[in-house]
C-alpha cells in the first residue's frame, strides 16, 4: 500500500475494504482529490473498485469545525431522501487509525467544472449550468428536514446572529495579523441581522465547483463538501453563491465559465422559485465575504505552518483583506 500525507492505508485499509462491502479489493493506493482547501478528500483505488475518504485538514483545526460525524449524518439523510450526494458508507471516530476522525463514501463518476475545465464550457452551456445550480439549491431548501431525521441537526432560531459570532471567534483563533476593518464589518453585521425566512437545510459553501455534473453535463450527480451544513437561513447559501459567482479575489483563476449567470441573475431565479423576497440580500452577500475571509485566514495559517497538502494555498493570505473590503463596501451600499 502506498502512503499519502494524512492517510495511513496500512492502518485504514481493513476499514476501507469493510466499508466497500466487496466492491473494493487490495492492494490499495490513494491520492488527494484537488479542489478542497479545508477538509482533505482522497480517492482510494484497489485492484478492483474505488471509494472516497474524507478527513479534517492537517495542522490547525478551528473549534467546532471539520466535524466528520456531522458530514456523515447529513449526507446519509439526504441520500435516503433521494437528493444527489455521494452515499456515505462508514464513519470512523477512532483517531488512532489515521490521526483524525474520517468517513468513507461511494465514488461518484462525473465532471467538476474547475480550473482548465472551465475554459472548455461554451457560454450557452455555462448559462444552463447556472440555472441547474440554482434549481438544485431550491430542491435542497425545500426538503422538510424534520421528516428525514435532521430535526436536531441545527438550531434555526438565532442562526444568523450565532453565525456572525461564531465566525468572529474563528477569526480570533486563526488570525495571523490584525485587521481593524474586520472588526468594523463584524459590528455592522451584528447591528443589521435580518429576519430570517422559513428555515431549511443550509449547505454552507454552495458553489459551482462543489457540485459534480453527470457525464452528459445535463444534471448534477452529487453535491459535495458538506462540512458547514446545518439547519438555518437558506438565504445564507444564496448570498454566498452570489459572492462566488461574481468573483471575490479568493483565487487567481476564474471560478465560473464565460456565460455563467451573474450573481444577481442567480438570486433572481432563486427568488422566483422560492417565493422568498430578496430585498435584504446585501447583508447576506456581505456575510458571505466575511465568512470567506475567515476561512481563508484559517487556510493561510495552515499554509504558514507547512500543514497544507497540494498546491494553490499561497494566494489565500492576500485574499483576506480583499474579501473584508468587499464585505464593508457591500454593507455601506446596502
Amino acid at each position: 500500500m502506498s502512503q499519502t500525507p494524512g492517510l495511513d492505508l496500512d492502518r485504514a485499509g481493513s476499514l476501507l475494504l469493510e466499508a466497500a462491502d466487496g466492491r473494493l479489493s487490495g492492494p490499495l493506493d490513494a491520492e488527494v482529490i484537488s479542489g478542497g482547501r479545508s477538509n482533505l478528500t482522497y480517492l482510494v483505488r484497489g485492484r478492483t473498485g474505488q471509494v472516497v475518504l474524507r478527513r479534517p485538514p492537517l495542522g490547525l483545526v478551528l473549534p467546532s469545525a471539520h466535524d466528520m460525524a456531522r458530514e456523515y449524518r447529513v449526507t446519509a439523510a439526504l441520500a435516503e431522501a433521494g437528493f444527489p450526494v455521494a452515499r456515505p458508507l462508514l464513519l470512523c471516530t477512532d483517531e488512532d487509525v489515521i490521526g483524525a476522525p474520517f468517513y468513507i463514501m461511494e465514488y461518484v463518476d462525473g465532471v467538476v467544472l474547475r480550473g482548465e475545465t472551465l475554459r472548455e464550457v461554451p457560454p450557452d452551456a455555462a448559462r444552463r449550468h447556472g440555472d441547474l445550480l440554482v434549481d438544485t439549491l431550491l430542491r435542497l431548501h425545500a426538503i422538510d428536514y424534520t421528516t428525514i431525521g435532521l430535526e436536531s441537526f441545527g438550531r434555526p432560531d438565532g442562526y444568523l446572529l450565532r453565525q456572525v459570532q461564531r465566525w468572529h471567534r474563528q477569526w480570533e483563533s486563526a488570525k495571523t495579523r490584525e485587521l481593524p476593518l474586520l472588526e468594523e464589518v463584524t459590528a455592522r453585521l451584528l447591528d443589521g441581522v435580518p429576519v430570517s425566512p422559513r428555515p431549511g437545510i443550509v449547505h454552507g459553501d454552495y458553489r459551482l465547483d462543489n457540485v459534480m455534473l453527470d457525464r452528459s453535463l445535463t444534471g448534477i450527480a452529487a453535491v459535495m463538501d458538506w462540512e458547514m451544513a446545518t439547519i438555518g437561513d437558506p438565504l445564507a447559501d444564496v448570498g454566498l453563491l452570489v459572492v462566488y459567482s461574481d468573483q471575490t479575489g479568493l483565487r487567481l483563476t476564474p471560478r465560473v465559465p464565460e456565460g455563467f449567470p451573474s450573481g444577481p441573475a442567480l438570486a433572481e431565479r432563486y427568488a422566483r422559485g422560492s417565493g422568498i423576497p430578496l430585498a435584504g440580500l446585501d447583508w447576506y452577500i456581505a456575510f458571505g465575504h466575511f465568512k470567506l475571509a475567515v476561512i481563508s485566514e484559517g487556510i493561510h495559517a495552515r499554509y504558514l505552518q507547512g500543514k497544507t497538502v497540494g498546491e494553490g494555498f499561497d494566494t489565500f493570505g492576500a485574499a483576506v483583506p480583499v474579501l473584508i473590503e468587499q464585505a464593508h463596501a457591500t454593507l455601506r451600499k446596502g
